[in-house]
């Protein structure tokens, strides 16, 4: 897969959330988070869908693919 700029990190915190809290309610381990925010992981369309919607911002925000 092409590689993706990733603003999680940054929509997380403004969320007010923690890896292990954004973690929990999308149901992965705090270690999928980790390797998304570091861009070392590209999330199912599913996963890109949950977390949007638990931290209240678009997929395009999230995750931009060039």
């Amino acid at each position: 897969m092409e590689p993706f700029k990733c603003n999680l990190k940054k929509y997380r915190q403004l969320a007010g959330m923690t890896q292990d809290e954004l973690a929990g309610k999308v149901g992965v381990r705090r270690e999928t988070i980790i390797r998304l925010e570091a861009g070392k992981y590209n999330p199912s369309l599913k996963l890109a869908i949950d977390i949007s919607r638990a931290v209240g911002t678009a997929i395009e925000e999230l995750f931009i693919f060039d």
